[in-house]
């Protein structure tokens, strides 16, 4: 997998997804926050298959 991601592109998907996961795990939107481990996921990552599959870049360095 190729980085397709800046890094703020990658540090906002962290945060939003560990904000996702706190929610989910304090009862305030149940089970769904769960979803949260995807964004953490390929932010930590740097790669974001939809990205790949639509042909996106945010990172202007990436090759």
């Amino acid at each position: 997998m190729k980085v397709n991601m800046a890094p703020w592109d990658r540090a906002a998907r962290v945060v939003l997804g560990l904000i996702l996961i706190v929610l989910g795990l304090t009862g305030t939107i149940g089970l769904w926050g769960w979803i949260g481990v995807v964004p953490v996921l390929t932010g930590l990552v740097g790669s974001c298959p939809l990205y790949s599959i639509l042909g996106i870049k945010t990172c202007k360095s990436c090759s």
